[in-house]
């Protein structure tokens, strides 16, 4: 859909270059859960299939066919808007890996597995929250890029987002009464409400510069297989630098 935008034909070792340096981006994410028989994924394929990518991607520019820079550039792009994306929350979920949660006079440590739970969650209660409220007494619309969204509906999914992941973790699944950690959660849960309305947004805006209703074929009715997605690609980033600069 990146390269549409721009009308690019790219030489198929360009195409595969590109897919196999993103798949090595997301291998050199993967933690010791990634592994068999001390067969470590990162260590073992990350870096020969990036030297396998940057070796097509090169065949692919000496090629005869022309090079649009901008499509280039935008195909390039697909690396950090997709790749790094997931990278990240395989970071998030690295087995053995666990986050010091300093909350006033408490420090919580986060098992691995529950921030991606967390973000996975918030984006389900905001999404249809969005759309309980929007229907009910949404009448401004949020932005042309997507005109079925409303201020009065997005503003009340990310509040009850925010509210309901409060709730939901810190009194039925902690069984605690500790508001730092519900705090916690509920900064995590606003966090990933905005972000990922921004990434519905910019998934929109991206089809519409390409001039396509759908995102793909592989899930006819749903907007293509990127609109399942396009929420977590946005929050996931958001989340990770929150637990990166201020978290620990």
């Amino acid at each position: 859909m990146l390269e549409k935008i721009h009308h690019t034909s790219y030489h198929r070792y360009t195409r595969f270059g590109f897919m196999l340096i993103g798949y090595a981006l997301m291998l050199w994410f993967c933690g010791p859960a990634y592994q068999i028989d001390n067969y470590s994924l990162k260590g073992s394929l990350s870096f020969p299939v990036s030297i396998a990518g940057f070796v097509f991607l090169v065949l692919g520019i000496f090629q005869k066919n022309k090079i649009n820079l901008k499509g280039f550039g935008a195909a390039a792009l697909g690396l950090i808007y997709i790749s790094l994306c997931w990278g990240l929350m395989i970071d998030l979920r690295s087995s053995g890996k666990t986050y010091d949660i300093h909350l006033h006079d408490t420090m919580y440590v986060i098992a691995w597995g529950f921030l991606p739970i967390v973000i996975v969650a918030s984006i389900w209660i905001n999404d249809t929250m969005a759309y309980i409220v929007g229907s009910i007494i949404g009448k401004t619309p949020l932005s042309k890029i997507s005109p079925k969204k409303t201020w009065e509906g997005t503003i009340g999914g990310i509040i009850l987002c925010v509210v309901l992941m409060y709730v939901l973790w810190n009194r039925l699944v902690f069984h605690t009464s500790d508001i730092f950690l519900g705090v916690f959660i509920a900064i995590v849960a606003f966090i990933t409400a905005i972000a990922g309305t921004i990434g519905d947004l910019f998934e929109s805006k991206l089809k519409r510069m390409a001039n396509i209703k759908d995102s793909g074929s592989f899930m006819p009715g749903h907007g293509g297989f990127l609109d399942r997605f396009d929420s977590l690609l946005f929050a996931v980033p958001a989340v990770w630098l929150f637990i990166f600069f201020f978290a620990h």
